[in-house]
């Protein structure tokens, strides 16, 4: 069986109103990704995380309907839904039938942070080795894996620390993957905090199916009683972690260690110098456009 797929290329302010109409005409699937990738694959969400946004200027949506969809029909509705569609943002193609979940899997692979730390995928079977720390994620959620640069910069700061018998707090949980994999590097509890319930609904299937969710207890940011804890990591946005600065800066005792990302380069130096207030020995990590900054508690 083959696919018809329909394609839309839309500024992002545009991005809630065409994925309603999307599905407002029968669309089956929808598939975000930067329409200015070099490659077709680069940067696609298969499924954007709990309470995520892409941040790119200009989109593409794919969107799935049966081969047998009437093209000149779609077109006529999305125009009536969509008057500012220009004719040159949409196209067609033919895809060819695939098992998408085994797609993905074949795709993720096991993936190595730091030392000690891997992040695998159910279905295949990690090595019988007490030496490393082994996450296992869902090949359901594509997004909050590790395949971000802003969750790998996370992960191997949280590989380079020693967590034994530390408290750690992950403010902005999502899947849980920083929660999980403190806790595996031999974190004695975490707390994870996510302004989104599906997220908390997320962490916790995450931490039960890596047996330990009894050392996670999860809340909403107004339920968290601001508890300090030795280490602290939020992998969030840099406009929310610098109006909760104050807050973070609370939630860490002296001489703990704290870890920001989801930090775009450039808005990094602002934030260096909101954070030196409570923090010295701040340094920044780079990949790719994404920034980490780390330091110590005064």
């Amino acid at each position: 069986m083959s696919w018809l797929e329909l394609i839309l290329t839309v500024h992002l302010a545009d991005q809630p109103a065409v994925e309603a109409a999307l599905e407002d005409v029968g669309a089956l699937a929808i598939t975000l990704r930067d329409a200015d990738a070099e490659t077709p694959d680069e940067q696609a969400i298969f499924e954007p995380g709990v309470g995520e946004t892409p941040l790119w200027t200009t989109i593409e949506l794919s969107a799935l309907f049966d081969a047998a969809a009437d093209r000149s029909g779609l077109l006529h509705v999305l125009g009536e839904l969509l008057p500012q569609l220009a004719p040159d943002q949409v196209a067609f193609r033919e895809v060819a039938d695939q098992d998408w979940t085994r797609v993905w899997m074949d795709q993720f692979k096991p993936m190595p942070f730091g030392r000690r730390l891997w992040i695998y995928p159910w279905n295949i079977e990690p090595p019988a080795d007490p030496a490393l720390a082994i996450v296992r994620l869902d090949p359901g959620l594509a997004f909050g894996t590790g395949t971000h640069p802003t969750t790998a910069l996370c992960l191997e700061w949280l590989d380079a620390q020693d967590l034994a018998g530390r408290r750690v707090i992950d403010f902005g949980c999502g899947s849980g993957v920083l929660a999980i994999a403190a806790l595996k590097l031999g974190a004695a509890h975490v707390a994870g905090i996510d302004n989104d319930p599906q997220a908390i609904t997320a962490s916790r299937d995450n931490a039960e199916r890596n047996g330990v969710a009894a050392d996670l207890d999860l809340y909403l940011p107004e339920a968290f009683d601001d508890r300090p804890a030795e280490v602290f990591v939020a992998n969030i946005l840099a406009g929310p972690l610098a109006e909760l600065a104050p807050r973070f800066a609370a939630c860490v005792v002296p001489g703990g260690v704290l870890a920001l990302s989801g930090i775009l380069h450039g808005q990094h130096e602002d934030l260096l110098t909101r954070y030196g207030e409570w923090f010295e020995d701040l340094a920044v990590a780079v990949r790719e456009d994404w920034v980490r900054i780390s330091g110590r508690r005064r």
